[in-house]
């Protein structure tokens, strides 16, 4: 079943020259006479490539079989990102080139979401937000309360992120996978 221009919303997978990819944003403009044009920013699932692209009104999209897998992330050895399938408990990698984005937010044992196209794993995608724990916070300056004063903090998976001032070693942060950005302190 065909899509239409006007169903490529934020999220939708859909498949162009072999290659499916998913909308990253979307802005409709109607036109004069009923006709419009729909304006769409997607990513290449397969190369993770992002492309501006316009479609007409009256264009049908194919729709991509993707289909989605639980799989818990075992380890990476530095070269390849270790998965193992949590129905057929097969494993399989993925180079860490492709893992570049994702790397930061993924502990061992979680579990995480694989998309398959045409039986191969194209892509990992993360929960929209992850809770990580402080490994290292700096100290706040003396005095200095206000809630707008942002600090540097790593946390268990090697990346840093920006906090509030009160968020300190030890803490568990959530935090937004599609932005890197501190989302809140959770209650441990």
């Amino acid at each position: 079943m065909a899509l239409g221009v006007t169903d490529l919303k934020k999220g939708q997978v859909f498949q162009m020259d072999g290659t499916p990819y998913r909308v990253v944003e979307y802005a409709q403009k109607v036109m004069g006479r009923g006709g419009s044009i729909v304006n769409v920013k997607i990513k290449s699932l397969i190369d993770g490539k992002v492309l501006d692209k316009t479609f007409k009104g009256n264009e049908s999209i194919e729709p991509a079989d993707v289909t989605n897998r639980n799989v818990q992330y075992l380890y990476n050895d530095g070269a390849q990102y270790h998965f193992m399938d949590q129905d057929s408990y097969e494993q399989f990698e993925l180079p860490a080139e492709d893992m570049a984005e994702q790397a930061g937010y993924m502990k061992e044992s979680d579990i995480v979401q694989a998309q398959l196209f045409d039986g191969n794993v194209i892509n990992i995608e993360l929960p929209k937000n992850v809770p990580l724990k402080v490994t290292y916070a700096e100290d706040v300056v003396k005095g200095d309360t206000t809630s707008s004063v942002m600090k540097d903090a790593t946390v268990e998976t090697g990346i840093t992120v920006k906090v509030p001032a009160f968020v300190k070693t030890g803490d568990l942060i959530s935090v937004d996978t599609t932005t890197g950005a501190y989302r809140e302190r959770v209650k441990g």
